[in-house]
């Protein structure tokens, strides 16, 4: 699977921001998908989200429960990551992350394919 990231941009603190990541092949629907952020300078990616390739139940990190959302849509091979009242904290590179017919992981070893991310920054 080839996932690719789209819609991070230059934002407000106190904004909304959706972010995409599309997936290719047609065997997306078997894929559990992540997102994981990662701060520049920093070596470590940051599991932020994820939703199971058969299940609609969303996994989200504690500091982003109540701010973001994730959801996917088989149809479109599309996971998506809404996120409301952005703060400079959230500002990193978004990454996608695929891993088949999977439970849930946290740390981002346990996922084989990724995209290339896509830069968030929230300016305060």
């Amino acid at each position: 699977i080839q996932l690719a990231e789209s819609g991070g941009r230059l934002v407000q603190a106190g904004d909304s921001l959706t972010i995409s990541c599309t997936a290719s092949g047609n065997t997306f629907s078997r894929y559990s998908m992540a997102w994981f952020r990662q701060v520049p300078g920093q070596n470590r990616r940051e599991f932020v989200a994820a939703i199971l390739w058969n299940s609609n139940r969303p996994y989200l990190a504690d500091s982003v429960k109540g701010r973001f959302t994730i959801s996917r849509d088989n149809a479109k091979s599309a996971v998506i990551l809404q996120m409301i009242d952005l703060k400079p904290g959230d500002t990193a590179v978004y990454f996608c992350a695929a891993k088949y017919l999977s439970t849930i992981y946290y740390l981002s070893g346990d996922y084989p394919d990724w995209g290339q991310g896509t830069q968030v920054t929230v300016s305060s």
